[in-house]
């Protein structure tokens, strides 16, 4: 940005020259916009990724059409290019987006968005693309963002131009329609219209190409890094723990991050947005210019008095009168538009998770209870909705007024001088066509209110999910409560107490080792801590402190009472969290085989949702082909048998015997039939102080 901002310098001091020599104001004028330009572009070093890409193209097109400028009012500019002479107001505007860029910067919302946009724009890696008719390359993935980017800007730029010298057609047009001049009407469709049209049909379809693989792209890299930072390190579970801003985190990810980038439709995401932006502000700039150069002479009607661009003061006043009842009226949008997604989501999370339980719901004969739970929930979204639409029929109601009477503001002003004939039809339209330009841009506000409103929703529940994740990574910052054994191989925990998350203590005083190839048994009255205990040496609980000195390099499994079975072919389920890859069907055969699952070792490739499918009972069994599978050096049982007759637990208890030799087991249980298949029982007792404490009992029997 600094060498570009000095080139800038160089520009505005080039301009201030040529001023002193020919005295040319314009010249001035350029120069003051080009060093303030310079200014911001060299301070904005430190702002957004995203931001300083778009003061960069603005920065460097200050110096291109500033140039092309001084040099068309130069001598040396050819004479047959006479009638293309770039206006002094272009590099002046570009400028002043530059400048303008730079200011926003410092406004807190467009620091959030930018910074949710940032992370594409830094992206790591590389990535394929391909430019028809040209073969496939390998581009950085943040270089190939920077330059779709760019394209589209430079596009939406040009078709703003294009747009620009249509409204000059227009003129002649209606003109030659006037004076009956046949020639010229038919001279101008042909050699203005259609060329120009052609030409901006064309961009505008590869405008939508570009977008749309920009747009992909970008939803890709973001989904990744929300659902990497939400999947890492467990934060998914500890979010869960912390409570706060995180519901539904599937919502957040799967609708949010679409709606922030471009929402499915134009106008509702920060691509759209920004083009929207850039594409207004060129808007208001080249068509401003035309209406005050057109309405110069106009007169407040009923009175000889003049004043100098007449029609841009009439569209800006009434813009403003426009902005402000708009916002009156819809400033509650962006609370109603946050609470109706939450709403949503949750009526759709309670309907799947019903699914995911409709046994147990027909078994129960709960199916009343779930109506009215469910339709208790979607009163809440027919509220809202209610509300919104109260709103929204407010807001309509006067934007659809302020609409209709917009289009003829400029013809009633401008009727007298036409039908005094001050001026002609052509220049009427072209008046008209330049005031609702002007009047569009400065009426962007009221025109998108509807949709900020629900984009300030989103932005609200991204950055409140980036700030719940980092609530949860920072329960990691302080000392780990696990951490590699140094000199044993032993399972060791020194002076560890466990807490809730509302900072209760609920086991206290743990000092005891598990030794290798020793089977344990864990027993505890409900609610003391036993799977507490477990969470923690598997590495997943943060609250408590103490030491838990796991050996280096051990892998440790811990199979909980209902398992998680993902959606899909049986193999994925079986060898999950493995790739089924990892393993050869006999591999995975044997496994089931020994879990008491044979019947299922026909249906490896079926796809089914296996949770719903499978028994309690099936389900455990499934975990532990999984652990035979996984063969871990340290396996923890949270009560994994619990849904299992005795004969067919002890039928798994001697298959993990046999298969797992060199794995210790470590169970949590309540039947006495457990104590059999372990060496040694640990209880939690609860003390005086309410707290629970692990004793060690000598176990009776051995194992069997």
């Amino acid at each position: 940005m600094r060498p570009l901002s000095f080139a800038v310098a160089a520009f505005s001091v080039l301009a201030f020259v040529i001023w002193s020599v020919t005295g040319q104001s314009p010249a001035l004028l350029l120069g003051i916009f080009a060093a303030i330009c310079a200014i911001a572009t060299f301070l904005s070093q430190p702002i957004s990724r995203f931001l300083k890409i778009l003061v960069a193209i603005f920065a460097t097109e200050v110096i291109i059409f500033g140039g092309v400028h001084l040099l068309s009012a130069s001598p040396w500019w050819p004479e047959a290019l006479g009638a293309y002479k770039v206006p002094d107001s272009l590099g002046m505007t570009v400028a002043f987006f530059a400048i303008l860029v730079f200011a926003v910067s410092h406004i807190p919302v467009v620091r959030t968005v930018a910074r949710i946009a940032d992370r594409y724009f830094e992206a790591e890696g590389t990535t394929t693309a391909r430019i028809w008719p040209f073969a496939s390359f390998q581009v950085a993935e943040r270089n190939l963002a920077l330059w779709m980017l760019v394209f589209l800007i430079v596009l939406n730029q040009a078709q703003v131009g294009i747009n620009v010298r249509l409204s000059f057609f227009g003129r002649d047009w209606f003109n030659a329609i006037q004076e009956k001049d046949q020639a010229a009407f038919w001279s101008l469709l042909y050699t203005v219209f259609l060329f120009w049209a052609a030409i901006y049909i064309a961009s505008a379809i590869v405008e939508i190409v570009v977008q749309a693989m920009l747009t992909i792209r970008w939803r890709r890299y973001l989904t990744n890094h929300y659902v990497s930072n939400w999947l890492d390190g467990a934060t998914h579970y500890r979010m869960s723990l912390k409570g706060g801003n995180t519901d539904n985190p599937d919502q957040r990810i799967a609708e949010d991050v679409n709606r922030f980038i471009d929402g499915g439709q134009v106008g509702q995401g920060v691509y759209s947005y920004s083009i929207i932006l850039i594409s207004t502000l060129s808007n208001l700039v080249s068509f401003a210019i035309i209406l005050w150069t057109l309405s110069a002479g106009f007169t407040i009607p009923g009175t000889e008095i003049a004043i100098p661009g007449f029609l841009f003061w009439v569209a800006l006043v009434y813009s403003l009168i426009g902005t402000v009842i708009t916002h009156f009226i819809g400033r509650a949008l962006t609370r109603l538009s946050f609470e109706r997604q939450r709403y949503e989501a949750d009526f759709r999370f309670s309907l799947a998770r019903l699914r995911e339980y409709s046994e147990q719901v027909a078994l129960l004969k709960g199916e009343t209870t779930e109506r009215q739970n469910s339709m208790g929930r979607f009163a809440r979204i027919y509220d809202n909705f209610v509300q919104l639409m109260r709103v929204r029929k407010k807001l309509t109601a006067f934007t659809a007024f302020y609409g209709q009477i917009s289009p003829f503001i400029p013809y009633i002003v401008a009727a007298p001088f036409y039908f005094g004939g001050k001026i002609t039809l052509g220049v009427m339209t072209q008046t008209a066509s330049a005031f609702g330009r002007v009047e569009a841009a400065l009426n962007f506000f009221v025109t998108y209110y509807t949709s900020l409103a629900e984009f300030k929703a989103v932005i609200d529940r991204l950055s409140g999910f980036d700030k719940s994740i980092a609530e949860a990574r920072s329960l990691e910052r302080g000392k780990p409560l696990v951490e590699p054994a140094k000199d044993h191989g032993a399972l060791a925990m020194t002076d560890l107490s466990l807490a809730l998350p509302d900072g209760r203590a609920i086991v206290t005083d743990v000092n005891l080792t598990f030794a290798p190839h020793e089977a344990v048994l864990v027993n505890g009255p409900s609610g003391s801590g036993k799977s507490t205990l477990f969470r923690a040496i598997s590495g997943i609980w943060p609250f408590g402190k103490g030491h838990i000195n796991v050996p280096a390099g051990a892998s440790v499994m811990l199979l909980p009472q209902k398992p998680y079975i993902p959606i899909g072919k049986l193999r994925d389920a079986v060898t999950y969290p493995s790739a089924a890859a990892d393993f050869d069907d006999a591999h995975i055969v044997a496994a089931l085989e020994a879990a008491r699952l044979g019947d299922f070792a026909a249906l490896l490739d079926e796809d089914d949702n296996w949770q719903q499918r499978m028994s309690g009972g099936e389900q455990q069994r499934l975990a532990i082909a999984r652990a035979l599978l996984a063969k871990p050096n340290w396996l923890f049982l949270d009560e994994a048998t619990a849904s299992l007759d005795e004969v067919s637990e002890a039928a798994i208890y001697k298959a993990l015997a046999e298969q797992l030799p060199s794995s210790t087991v470590v169970s949590i249980g309540h039947r006495s039939t457990l104590v059999a298949f372990h060496k040694r029982r640990v209880e939690l007792q609860a003390g005086e102080d309410g707290k629970f404490r692990l004793k060690d009992i000598t176990a009776r029997a051995t194992a069997g």
